[in-house]
């Protein structure tokens, strides 16, 4: 009875959702919908997009979202203007579709998990938004770029220093509760304040993210207000008038 039983109830039972990654690879997402750590985001309308001065980009054109260019213009020429930042800041990668970052995270040759400690899988960047990119400093005074050491750096102080006032912030500090390796380079837009022009898209694409797993240096943090308590009951008892009911006897 049990085994014609057995493929019954396997053929009802729930699938495990699966994120396609490279040819041949897949990797299971988790309840929460992550693929290893990484939030599920969608590719940016090439439409509104738009590309920086090439004098500010390395390494190919940057493009980046309509609502996030002028901002991000303005931090350039702030950092290019100030001393302290003792080199040049650049757009290293910006926006990069699905199917581009697909070609990124499936170069290597060791496991999907291992892979992405330090790239996104495909459908899980940040990058596909056009709200995000990585910085890199010019010259690197031998720090490679997408490393940690930049950190250390006056320009990546000054990044973090600043960054906030140009609507930028920081999406993987270290020790995030996301679990994602941290990136002093990589930083997404969301607007100065939520009124300004194109940032409650920006906001409302990055909800999750910025509810769940803080940003630092943050934005106007999202405040999670705590439920208010139950309303107190009161019951309201009757009271007996004793020596009343005597006299009536």
């Amino acid at each position: 009875m049990l085994r014609r039983t057995l493929p019954f109830l396997l053929a009802f039972a729930p699938a495990v959702a699966e994120a396609q990654l490279c040819e041949g690879q897949s990797a299971a997402i988790a309840p929460d919908g992550r693929a290893f750590g990484h939030l599920p985001y969608g590719d940016a309308a090439e439409s509104d997009l738009a590309t920086l001065p090439a004098e500010f980009s390395v390494a190919g054109p940057c493009v980046v979202r309509v609502d996030a260019l002028p901002d991000l213009l303005r931090l350039f020429e702030a950092a290019r203007a100030d001393p302290a930042v003792m080199g040049q800041l650049k757009a290293l990668s910006c926006q990069r579709s699905i199917a581009r970052q697909r070609g990124v995270f499936c170069r290597g040759t060791d496991s999907p998990a291992d892979r992405a400690i330090s790239v996104a899988p495909p459908g899980y960047s940040e990058h596909s938004t056009g709200y995000a990119l990585d910085f890199a400093v010019r010259p690197r005074n031998g720090c490679p770029d997408a490393e940690a050491c930049m950190a250390a750096t006056p320009a990546a102080k000054w990044l973090r220093a600043n960054a906030p006032r140009f609507g930028f912030e920081q999406s993987f500090p270290g020790g995030n509760k996301q679990n994602v390796k941290w990136e002093p380079w990589h930083w997404r837009w969301v607007g100065t304040t939520a009124g300004a022009p194109g940032a409650a898209r920006a906001r409302f694409i990055f909800a999750r993210a910025r509810k769940d797993y803080p940003a630092n240096p943050v934005i106007d943090p999202v405040v999670v207000k705590a439920p208010p308590p139950p309303p107190k009951l009161f019951l309201k008892v009757p009271v007996l008038d004793i020596e009343k009911k005597k006299r009536r006897r």
